[in-house]
């Protein structure tokens, strides 16, 4: 098994970054990455997706509601002031856009990667994986809104 590295996070970064840009009209920046607990409050959406092939693990993409919102307006171009099951319909298509942008990145290096379909989390949860850490890279927009994505790879 080869050893994890840089490489294996990037095309996680590439993509979310650009979905972000071209579906939602933001300017994210990378925040410092981290690696900590999956460990997720109360007022939070999550989508969970799980990818396996060569590659195996999953993403969890965190989002505080109004975060969440704010996304979800950009994303169908009018105002979302509650998270109704149209609005977290955009987000977890937002999820399967990110991973399936990745999965193309991964396949251009030879890494064959299929993903599994998006689960919408809400509310307080916490999730291990005991074959690997937890690398949560948090994305800033408009000064303080926070998307974090929390990547966990089994390896190679």
């Amino acid at each position: 098994m080869a050893a994890l590295n840089v490489d294996h996070i990037n095309p996680f970064l590439l993509a979310t970054s650009k979905i972000l840009k071209e579906m939602c009209f933001i300017e994210p920046k990378m925040d410092k990455p981290s690696i900590k607990e999956a460990v997720f409050l109360d007022n939070t959406l999550l989508i969970i997706i799980g990818f396996t092939g060569k590659i195996k693990g999953q993403v969890i993409i965190a989002f505080e509601h109004n975060t969440a919102s704010d996304i979800a307006s950009k994303m169908i171009m009018m105002p979302v002031t509650e998270m109704d099951d149209f609005a977290v319909s955009a987000i977890s298509e937002l999820g399967n856009m990110i991973l399936g942008n990745a999965a193309t990145i991964f396949s251009t290096q030879g890494i064959d990667m299929d993903i599994t379909p998006p689960t919408i989390g809400k509310g307080t949860m916490s999730f291990s994986h005991s074959y690997s850490k937890n690398i949560c890279i948090p994305f800033i927009y408009d000064g303080d809104k926070r998307i974090e994505v929390n990547i966990a790879i089994k390896g190679l």
